[in-house]
């Protein structure tokens, strides 16, 4: 398929890819529309893909199981457009040099730009890494049906994490930086208990007084270690709410919830066991799937990053990256402040950059003498 070296054809065919997932409503758990344009796409291209459910998947064409493997992933599911839209969330309008739609910039414009890549080397031989496109849905939602279950599915093949070289590139919109850490969220509903009585006389124990008290001393609350990438943990009471819904009647069961991003330097347990010392509520974690990650500097795929000019950060939201289970970098086209928003959009340009430095840093990584070929070839193209 000599066609798919062709870095033009490779970007035309991108932005074509991005506009029809555009106009397909992929919500979370919702995305089989985007699962059928993806499964054909590779199809049409004459590669055999997988699917579970709306994950699709496929692997180089000389795959060879004694090698590591190189996951390239990224999501096609969105949230639900806010009411802020003035543009059709579903049309992919193309106008002053930007594409508009729902999911263009989280995460379109990482996706397509991945599958480009992955065609690029998709007939190589003798590469030191196999690589696996994997575009998996539900990351909005952290469903189970989504990274996990594609891990689950790819083990016959693929047991990522089996080789100790195996590694991943997460395709969110980073402006092509390298978010190496990110943090961790762990979700903890909070019940204080107090005794129910009758609120014109001085009966009972009030459990909104009892939860008011916890959360003005978490509100004061610091955990000291601080991490160099990732700064420290933010803790944030979120809600809180009784079932009692009488003015007279003071509340026996009062439910708050915090929302906890945690640096690499403490465990979940650890956070738990530090908010329990002095708080009079009671807590229960709704999950601990969602840790914190953190890709090593010298890894040599942050390493093949750093020889193509790019900086590291630590990244405050959680992605896929939690879930993989292998050294994942968290990088792709677009910018994570439009994720979201209203009348969201992806620059052309940002994808075609995108699609350039993917293959530079890849194929840094590789294949040794890559880097230096396709950057002279993007020079050239300039």
């Amino acid at each position: 398929m000599e066609k798919l070296k062709n870095i033009t054809e490779l970007k035309r065919n991108a932005l074509i890819l991005l506009s029809d997932l555009i106009s397909k409503p992929s919500f979370s758990r919702e995305e089989k529309q985007t699962g059928d344009i993806i499964y054909h796409f590779f199809e049409n291209l004459g590669i055999g893909c997988h699917r579970v459910k709306n994950n699709i998947w496929a692997y180089n064409k000389n795959f060879d199981a004694s090698k590591p493997t190189l996951l390239l992933n990224s999501h096609h599911d969105t949230i639900k457009p806010n009411t802020g839209y003035t543009k059709d969330p579903f049309s992919p309008v193309t106008a002053d040099g930007k594409i508009f739609g729902l999911g263009s910039n989280d995460a379109g414009g990482a996706l397509v730009s991945l599958i480009s890549t992955f065609l690029y080397f998709f007939d190589d031989r003798d590469l030191k890494y196999n690589l696996c496109i994997a575009c998996t849905g539900e990351e909005e939602i952290s469903g189970s049906d989504g990274m996990e279950l594609f891990l689950s599915a790819s083990m016959e093949c693929c047991h990522l994490g089996s080789h100790p070289e195996d590694c991943a590139i997460i395709g969110e919109p980073t402006l092509m930086q390298m978010a190496i850490a990110e943090k961790g969220l762990l979700v903890l509903d909070c019940f204080a208990k107090g005794i129910a009585g009758h609120a014109a006389r001085n009966e009972g124990v009030n459990a909104l007084y009892i939860a008011a008290e916890d959360i003005c001393h978490l509100k004061e609350f610091k955990f000291e270690k601080v991490s160099s990438f990732l700064g420290p943990v933010k803790l944030t009471v979120s809600c809180i709410s009784t079932e009692n819904k009488a003015h007279n009647v003071v509340p026996d069961v009062c439910h708050f919830i915090m929302d906890i991003r945690v640096n690499e330097l403490y465990t979940f347990d650890e956070i738990q066991q530090l908010l329990k010392i002095n708080m009079k509520s009671d807590f229960k974690a709704r999950s601990t799937r969602l840790k914190s990650s953190i890709i090593p500097v010298d890894h040599p795929l942050v390493q093949s990053g750093m020889n193509a000019g790019k900086t590291m950060y630590g990244s405050p939201t959680t992605s896929d990256k939690a879930l993989v289970g292998i050294p994942a970098l968290k990088m792709g086209p677009g910018d994570s402040a439009r994720s979201h928003t209203a009348d969201e959009f992806i620059y052309i340009k940002e994808i075609e950059e995108g699609i350039d430095e993917y293959i530079n840093i890849v194929g840094n990584l590789i294949k040794k003498s890559l880097y230096k070929e396709h950057e002279q070839s993007v020079h050239k193209l300039k």
